[in-house]
């Protein structure tokens, strides 16, 4: 986005006092709770605790969300920016990181070429990951029997570019109306064979004993953002076994849930889940957000028809099913980064491949809220960990406070917010003011830089990634748009 935009809405650091907040939220309309002041460390909901019904006590309420960094080998191994990305899940002081990485579990479902990949080469490199967070965290915090540390295992489906930045090898399941000519794909584009999904199933089972045998204490098995997973739940029109009816559509979670207690007892299993989705959308005037045009739309997981507005009927029958397969840990997001950002990523800057935003962003925050409160109230048994507060800034602690105070929750996720400022959730757990110079602003650098085949991270505020080659690469990139 280029140096001159001007974004349609107030910049967040432009909010200065409670009262500020408080008066451009009743102008606007928008009902988001939160705390005129924070608690201190004895009193405050961030140094809750979490016991899980495994036994384990995961040490706060804080979690870092999976991030990938688009920046590990060919095949599929960690790099030094790897490695110092982990570092900072570990000095973070959150005490859950649930999943840390998008790790693929083949190479062909890879969304990069360069994501990481577990398999029996890239076992070992694993085990040093999780050892360097073990050894990490212990240097900040003195122990680590408080930590839960997990691995997100995925499938890209539909968003495969496992051998180039610029060609996706695409793994269907249904021929989507709007999604396939978005991604040049014929309306006739092949799909996964019932076999061949019976065959991935076997590499997340594969997998997850793999995590297991390096330490991992649970795997997420991915169901967000539009990859192979989450498609599953809105197969609608898809014949066999694995599409049509909600049982056919939520058979790979089953099958992969019943693989992993098997051949890997004793493993959590997580999944991180796009709770509800909407309309792809597109730049319309002015580059601003609008959605594709559909009278019915069949193909919204938690979503109603119309494509526009939020039905979690299949979304609490999802959450029904997990708890009677044993799973306890649930991380709610929304949408796809590819086809609908605004819905899980509020921002004021667009990466290069988005567009304006279509709402008030913190309209975005505010949804993500209360569909996890929704669900929190139907499944108070779960944990449920919320996400898409990095939009609020200076204000996250303060919303997150309100959250964890009155149960909405029961953990704050921390995304793209601790790429510049790892050690916010230890500021908020200690009840320290905020580093102001280290706070996210949504740029969208971490985003624009790996749609153009760029490593991820955060180009404005990260020295590291600021005084890079590839930063003068983005910078020419973001001044061509």
């Amino acid at each position: 986005m280029s140096e001159k935009y001007k974004p349609q809405f107030p910049r967040m650091a432009q909010l200065k006092t409670a009262a500020d907040l408080r008066n451009y939220l009743a102008t606007n309309d928008i009902d988001l709770p939160f705390d005129d002041a924070l608690l201190s460390a004895e009193e405050n909901p961030f140094n809750r605790s979490i016991p899980l019904k495994s036994g384990r006590t995961i040490g706060n309420s804080l979690c870092i969300l999976p991030m990938e960094g688009w920046d590990g080998t060919t095949d599929g191994r960690p790099t030094d920016f790897t490695r110092n990305r982990w570092k900072k899940f570990a000095i973070s002081g959150a005490k859950l990181l649930f999943g840390c990485e998008a790790v693929a579990v083949c190479h062909s479902g890879k969304a990069n070429p360069n994501q990481l990949v577990m398999n029996n080469d890239t076992f070992p490199d694993f085990v040093e990951l999780r050892q360097l967070l073990l050894d990490e965290h212990t240097k900040a915090f003195g122990k680590t029997d408080d930590l839960l540390i997990g691995l997100q295992l995925t499938h890209s489906g539909r968003f495969c570019k496992p051998n180039s930045h610029k060609k996706f090898e695409s793994k269907i399941l249904y021929n989507h109306p709007f999604l396939n000519s978005k991604f040049g794909m014929p309306a006739d584009y092949p799909t996964l064979t019932d076999e061949a999904i019976d065959r991935i199933i076997e590499q997340y089972v594969e997998a997850a004993v793999l995590a297991q045998k390096a330490g991992f204490e649970f795997v997420d098995v991915k169901h967000c953002h539009g990859y192979l997973g989450h498609e599953f739940l809105s197969a609608v029109d898809r014949e066999g076994r694995y599409g049509g009816s909600f049982e056919n559509r939520t058979r790979y979670l089953r099958n992969i849930v019943a693989g992993i207690r098997q051949a890997a007892p004793g493993l959590e299993i997580g999944i991180r889940l796009s709770s509800f989705d909407m309309l792809p959308f597109k730049k319309g005037p002015a580059g601003t957000g609008i959605p594709e045009a559909a009278d019915h739309y069949p193909f919204a997981f938690g979503g109603k028809d119309n494509g526009l507005s939020v039905d979690l009927t299949e979304t609490k029958a999802l959450l029904s099913l997990a708890e009677s397969l044993g799973i306890q840990l649930v991380c709610i997001t929304g949408g796809s980064p590819y086809y609908n950002p605004h819905l899980m990523r509020p921002a004021l800057f667009p990466p290069s491949d988005g567009y304006l935003p279509p709402e008030d962003p913190l309209i975005g925050v505010k949804r993500q809220i209360d569909v996890t409160h929704e669900l929190k109230q139907a499944f108070p048994e779960l944990v449920l960990i919320g996400s898409g507060y990095s939009y609020l800034q200076e204000w996250l602690p303060n919303v997150a406070q309100y959250v964890l105070r009155n149960n909405m929750a029961d953990s704050i996720g921390f995304g793209r917010m601790v790429l510049s400022y790892p050690t916010m959730p230890a500021d908020m757990t200690a009840g320290r003011a905020l580093v102001r110079n280290l706070i996210c602003r949504t740029f969208s650098d971490c985003t624009t830089a790996p749609r153009n085949g760029l490593i991820s991270g955060c180009y404005p505020l990260d020295i590291l990634y600021k005084k890079s080659p590839e930063a003068e690469q983005l910078k020419a990139i973001k001044e061509s748009l």
